[in-house]
């Protein structure tokens, strides 16, 4: 028998290594899987009550849905307030905040990490300092500032007073120190000044650091109530969740309405966070925090 006429046996193709399924990778994915379930169990049981009638969401045992599927509660939420000019209102003072906060932080945090000043390192410790100050030991000031600037009752004076974050500037500052130098300096030999540098080759570097900055503040501005509950006492200027809770208080506990409100004042954070995850996800590992 010649050696071409000997049956060979075909090469096996190698298993890519992102295919395998080890043991280590089935246990990272079953706790993510959990994880998941956890966060969405509270929000699904949200969605479930405000859907049931309301005579049925105090019942026991507790049913995940009820004898009929309803909207009732989204409709006497939407006739007890103006819910589209507080979406309007928030939407405006989240927006502006977002915008006034990452041009801030951004510039504060270039010149932490580029400029040599003295007083540098006592000013970035009091920024550090100011993160673990809890934010409401600062409202009474904030208030009677806001007062003596007559800004009670309008839109700048629910932002303004939301724009310095020392953890948004700090985020900026570990991003910053991982920006190549050189790039910088080779734009100064060709006779760019620090303005030029900061806003045609730092920015457009920092894009997944700066996106992420911009969520999480847009988010935290939208679920703010303390202070613009306290800022702002005419309806028309309130924002969406300060507004909602003058609804639930003027129909009681009525548990259908509350979780309406709910899923209604969270419903826009859902789409954003949908929409900008993946900028959220290389931000914090564009920053060297994903670890902490």
């Amino acid at each position: 028998m010649s050696a071409s006429a000997v049956p060979r046996t075909p090469a096996r193709t190698p298993t890519p290594a992102g295919r395998r399924w080890s043991a280590g990778r089935i246990a990272l994915l079953a706790v993510g899987l959990l994880l998941v379930v956890a966060w969405l169990l509270p929000l699904a049981w949200a969605v479930a009550t405000s859907l049931k009638p309301e005579g049925e969401t105090t019942r026991t045992p507790l049913e995940w849905l009820g004898s009929t599927i309803t909207f009732d509660a989204y409709a006497k939420v939407w006739e007890s307030g103006d819910l589209l000019r507080w979406t309007l209102n928030s939407a405006y003072v989240s927006v502006m905040t977002t915008l006034l906060t990452v041009m801030l932080c951004a510039m504060a945090a270039y010149g932490f990490t580029r400029t040599d000043f003295r007083g540098r390192k006592l000013l970035y410790g009091l920024v550090l300092v100011g993160i673990m100050v809890p934010p409401q030991v600062l409202i009474a000031p904030l208030f009677a500032e806001m007062v003596q600037l007559g800004l009670v009752d309008t839109y700048w004076g629910v932002i303004l007073p939301q724009v310095a974050v020392p953890a948004m500037v700090f985020i900026l500052v570990k991003f910053f120190d991982g920006v190549p130098r050189e790039l910088e300096e080779a734009a100064f030999v060709d006779g760019a000044g620090r303005w030029r540098v900061f806003w045609t080759i730092v920015l457009p570097l920092s894009r997944p650091v700066l996106a992420a900055v911009a969520v999480f503040t847009f988010i935290s501005t939208w679920n703010n109530f303390l202070w613009p509950f306290l800022v702002t006492t005419d309806p028309n200027g309130m924002t969406l969740p300060v507004g909602l809770v003058n609804v639930q208080s003027s129909f009681g506990v009525r548990y259908a309405q509350i979780m309406a409100s709910v899923v209604i004042a969270g419903l826009p954070l859902l789409v954003i966070f949908t929409l900008f995850q993946r900028q959220i996800v290389r931000g914090i590992a564009h920053t060297g925090l994903a670890g902490q």
